[in-house]
């Protein structure tokens, strides 16, 4: 069941990143993750309500209820830093680095969790490695990151973030509702978000987005709350190191919608780096 809700988690992850790449146009990243988180809290609320289990919010101890919210705060900082490279950079290129966090989080999984280090899963770890090096491309690293290519150092901060996200909620969900943790690891995202989106000013650009940009970014929110709702449910039954790989496959669906819709063009680092990351994957799953 674990490696089902992974997978659906990956399609939905995939679908997130090209909706919101649509969505975002002309629009400031940090309004723009905002808007979507409102609409991931609509359906985690939803979801916790439907299922009965809003009442047992009160029975979480508060050591489990500390983890899960920095687990909201680490993903918080996550999507600042991946949808500003998302506003800035290639599909194609920024969800792969983003995607990389899956090594720092099998790293962190085994000394943190405890989880075992199994040969497969550190030689998947290290393929993906390889593969997020092959997408950056050589010509993109000698740039330092400098004018237009700020957007790579921007989507490896949001791997980190997105790395420490899966460890913490892996600690706090401990004994707790997966839906009730992402409703809760919600809020936390929410007011962050907009505390960020009102000192700096952007709300006022609200009036300014069209009804297709609200439409999409709409789009976007709900296949990240569907995504979540799979990932984190599996996270709560499964293996870290072996769902996060999982979960990494939507690098592979983005990569093609993003060739098929957003008519990217697919450069020779992109399709090589993305065939190894995929060979990676496939390691880790074994």
């Amino acid at each position: 069941m674990s490696i089902t809700l992974a997978l659906l988690a990956a399609v939905f992850a995939s679908l997130t990143a090209i909706l919101a790449k649509i969505g975002m146009e002309n629009i400031n990243s940090n309004l723009a993750t905002a808007i979507r988180t409102v609409v991931v809290l609509i359906m985690a609320f939803l979801i916790v309500v439907i299922t009965g289990n809003f009442d047992s919010i009160n029975e979480i101890s508060a050591n489990a209820l500390w983890f899960i919210l920095f687990s909201g705060f680490a993903t918080g900082l996550s999507w600042l830093f991946f949808f500003k490279a998302l506003a800035a950079g290639d599909v194609s290129k920024v969800v792969p680095i983003d995607k990389s966090s899956v090594v720092l989080t099998i790293i962190l999984s085994f000394l943190v969790l405890g989880e075992p280090a199994e040969p497969f899963v550190i030689a998947g770890g290290a393929v993906i490695a390889v593969g997020t090096f092959i997408l950056i491309g050589k010509s993109e690293e000698k740039k330092r990151f400098s004018g237009s290519q700020l957007y790579i150092l921007h989507a490896i901060l949001a791997a980190v973030f997105a790395a420490l996200t899966s460890i913490l909620a892996k600690i706090g969900m401990e004994g707790v509702d997966s839906n009730t943790a992402t409703f809760l690891r919600t809020i936390v995202i929410l007011v962050f978000a907009w505390a960020i989106v009102f000192f700096k000013g952007n709300h006022k650009e609200m009036k300014k987005i069209s009804k297709k940009g609200y439409l999409f970014l709409t789009l976007s929110g709900i296949s990240t709350g569907l995504s979540w709702l799979c990932y984190f449910a599996a996270v709560a039954i499964g293996k870290v190191s072996i769902v996060a790989p999982i979960d990494k496959f939507s690098v592979v669906i983005t990569m093609l919608l993003s060739f098929i819709l957003l008519k990217e063009k697919a450069a020779k680092s992109t399709i090589i780096g993305g065939i190894v990351i995929t060979a990676g994957t496939i390691l880790l799953i074994l």
